[in-house]
């Protein structure tokens, strides 16, 4: 059963870089043919792709959070890392990370419980 750890500060103050990190048990994050994604839900709103680390490293991002979207992975601790820089009220949200797979773009089979993210001096 894989599952996935969302960590990192609950509070960021503006400007700053949030940083979040995912880390995986019950599976390797090195394994072909999945993704490695973070997700975020506003408060009041629908759930927003902000990008992607494939099996290879290799990342993708969305474009409107691209210039301020890091996603980087620690393979000796199975662990994946967000960081998101300059932030403003606009990025509190719930961020989530959860896995895709290949054959599936977009269709995400396993969730992380979602950890909450407020940016507010």
């Amino acid at each position: 059963q894989v599952q996935l750890q969302e960590s990192g500060p609950g509070l960021v103050k503006p400007s700053q870089t949030l940083s979040l990190t995912c880390t995986v048990s019950g599976g390797s994050i090195t394994t072909n043919y999945y993704n490695w994604n973070w997700i975020r839900q506003p408060p009041g709103k629908g759930l927003e792709w902000m990008g992607a680390i494939a099996s290879s490293g290799s990342t993708r991002y969305s474009p409107s959070l691209k210039s301020r979207t890091s996603i980087s992975r620690d393979t000796s601790k199975n662990q994946f890392t967000l960081q998101l820089s300059s932030v403003t009220p606009e990025d509190t949200a719930v961020y989530f990370c959860a896995r895709e797979r290949l054959l599936d773009p977009y269709e995400y089979d396993y969730w992380g419980q979602g950890t909450q993210v407020t940016v507010s001096s």
